[in-house]
């Protein structure tokens, strides 16, 4: 099972669920068949994006789109693309 990542978020440490289960249980309930509908459609080039959006929607941020172009310059780093 994946680790749950870590952020602040109004300057309290909260967890990011980090798999697909994890993100689906923490969604409300009337977000979830859009998650399944959006892991289901991805395909290989796009899951890693899919999962950051959807995992960042699990954690109430107003500031969610900083930490999304963190997150994607961070794979972005470790996959030797940026």
């Amino acid at each position: 099972m994946a680790e749950p990542l870590k952020t602040l978020v109004g300057g309290v440490e909260v967890e990011v669920p980090n798999s697909i289960p994890d993100i689906r249980a923490t969604l409300p309930e009337d977000r979830r068949e859009d998650f399944d509908r959006a892991v289901n459609e991805a395909g290989v080039q796009d899951i890693h994006a899919v999962m950051r959006h959807w995992m960042l929607e699990a954690v109430p941020d107003p500031a969610a789109d900083g930490l999304l172009e963190r997150l994607a310059a961070d794979e972005a780093e470790r996959r030797g693309v940026a």
